[in-house]
């Protein structure tokens, strides 16, 4: 299938609660014709310094079968900030989406989530009467390797700015290697949402460089921690679940993704040959994978 590159997203936005008071987050709602009607409602939810135009070819492929809602995750795109850095945290995001679903006016959702979004779908289905009906796992699953984490917080929140688009999508492009191949046009086509001008001139990363304080506030006692918690609510799920896994990901390992195939919904696996963390889901072989298990049987 052809993305439809005629249609575009409508942004909206809903108010959440968080411990200081309201935060707006933004979403971009993709669909053919008539969305309210369409039989299926797709959430995508992006990684860590990411936005929700990242899914736009994803969003295309889908949006003439499913009302599609790819959020940006408080603390970036179009959405607010936070006050307190320490509410960059999944409870966070997953009571966010909470409020998103409530808007949305639906008893069910698919759930795409790559990386940190793989961990807000994870929280939402494993909470009981979930509304989640599929899950999507791309590239993250309970146990995170140490090695990505720390290889992420050395450039997360740098306060860089480049003197023009295409200098920032060749620095972004170095920094996000695992990502994949890409043509130059698809490259630029996720880097520019991910960019907003900045007030001296040039152009920055378009989120809070705070976002980056509760990662490097991360111990290996609170991995630990948090990784036991996770795999506890992996195992309550009852969901299908498809992961996928980029072959050279730093951040699941092969002995992850393989627990993740034989306990809790023991997911279906789908690998791909040539990328690391995370597939960005533009390739046709990755949407292919995700549409077959959204809209099959």
């Amino acid at each position: 299938m052809t993305a439809n590159l005629a249609i575009e997203p409508t942004l909206r936005h809903v108010q959440c609660l968080d411990a200081r008071g309201l935060h707006r987050m933004a979403y971009w709602e993709w669909a053919q014709q008539g969305h309210l009607d369409a039989p299926r409602t797709v959430v995508c939810v992006h990684g860590l310094s990411r936005q929700g135009r990242d899914f736009d070819t994803l969003a295309r492929d889908l949006a003439s079968h499913c009302r599609v809602i790819c959020p940006d995750v408080v603390g970036r795109g179009q959405s607010d900030r936070l006050a307190d850095p320490a509410g960059y945290a999944v409870p966070t995001y997953v009571a966010d989406m909470v409020t998103l679903v409530a808007r949305l006016d639906v008893e069910q959702v698919d759930w795409v989530g790559t990386s940190m979004g793989g961990l807000i779908g994870l929280g939402l289905a494993s909470l009981p009467s979930s509304p989640v009906r599929r899950l999507v796992l791309n590239d993250v699953g309970p146990t995170i390797e140490i090695a990505a984490i720390e290889r992420i917080a050395q450039y997360l929140g740098a306060p860089i700015t480049w003197p023009s688009v295409e200098a920032a999508a060749d620095a972004l492009r170095a920094i996000s290697l695992g990502f994949g191949p890409h043509t130059r046009e698809e490259w630029l086509a996720l880097t520019r949402p991910q960019l907003v001008p900045a007030a001296n001139g040039g152009w920055q990363s378009h989120y809070d460089p705070a976002i980056a304080v509760p990662i490097r506030a991360v111990t290996p006692a609170l991995a630990e921690a948090g990784e036991a918690l996770l795999w506890q609510g992996y195992d309550r799920l009852r969901c299908p679940t498809l992961l996928l896994r980029g072959a050279d990901s730093d951040l699941l390992s092969p002995a992850t993704a393989k627990a993740m195939t034989e306990r809790g919904p023991k997911a279906r696996l789908v690998e791909f040959a040539g990328v690391g963390h995370a597939p960005t889901l533009v390739a046709a072989d990755q949407r292919a994978a995700v549409r077959e298990f959204l809209l099959g049987p």
